[in-house]
């Protein structure tokens, strides 16, 4: 059975994998919070990563908070960039494949077109910047690892535009987004998929690959899109002002 450890499991993408393990019989999937492995601790993963026989680390572990990067540049750097390279390691000394979840904002979004696993990073946040720091600090370590960079992810877990938008929705409250970035919305669940059906058959890919849903829009057409599905009638308005200081990318659709 192939044995794979989860880092950040009480994180979105991190509920997700666990709320879809069960389809997934060939696979011995092990859970970790914060607390029980801190990631930016080398002795604590050198610890657990020799406990036993791992084939896969996913790392869902990050620090996500976009505006909240900006005033702690250190800890989002700590989280995303360094403690990535400590991962690295350990997986590589103890023959481990690494499967390192990355972000568009590593984009700075003025491309005009999808962006590929291809194309050179440019970030115009510290969120971005940390990322990405973590990313290249991977390819540099070496060893077997995947880095997987995906967009707007979304679920009914945790705190993030979907359960914002459906909270506010559905207590009556009007609703004022901004419809001035365009992106590629990712339910987590079919990220986790996407991963464990991969890892399942032994085709998970090398190097960087993309994976979203696929389909280009606004955070506006996205809280439109919600509300619908749920059948919930409420006054929704496109905004041009940003919602934060913080710059994101205006446009950092990806693709393969």
């Amino acid at each position: 059975m192939t044995k794979i450890l989860v880092t950040g499991s009480t994180g979105q993408l991190g509920q997700a994998l666990r709320s879809v393990s069960d389809l997934y019989s060939s696979l011995s999937l092990h859970f970790f919070s914060k607390q029980e492995l801190d990631i930016t601790d080398t002795n604590a993963v050198e610890s657990v990563f020799t406990s036993q026989p791992w084939d896969y680390v996913i790392n869902c572990a990050a620090f996500t908070n976009v505006d909240l990067a900006e005033t702690e540049p250190e800890k989002a750097l700590l989280i995303n960039g360094k403690a990535p390279a400590i991962l690295a390691k350990a997986c590589k000394r103890n023959g481990i494949h690494l499967i390192h979840i990355s972000t568009d904002y590593v984009f700075d979004g003025e491309k005009g077109s999808p962006y590929t696993p291809q194309d050179l990073p440019n970030p115009i946040n510290q969120y971005g910047a940390t990322k990405w720091e973590g990313e290249k600090a991977i390819q540099a370590i070496g060893g077997d690892f995947s880095i997987i960079r995906t967009s707007w992810l979304y679920s009914e877990f945790g705190n993030n535009f979907y359960t914002k938008i459906l909270k506010k929705a559905e207590a009556g409250e009007p609703l004022y987004v901004t419809n001035e970035h365009i992106g590629s919305p990712t339910y987590a669940k079919n990220l986790a998929n996407h991963i464990l059906t991969r890892t399942k058959n032994s085709c998970i890919l090398k190097g960087i690959s993309h994976f979203s849903d696929g389909e280009a829009m606004t955070w506006l057409e996205l809280a439109k899109k919600i509300v619908k599905e749920k059948k919930i009638k409420t006054s929704i308005t496109g905004s041009k002002k940003q919602q934060a200081s913080t710059l994101r990318p205006f446009k950092s659709v990806i693709t393969d």
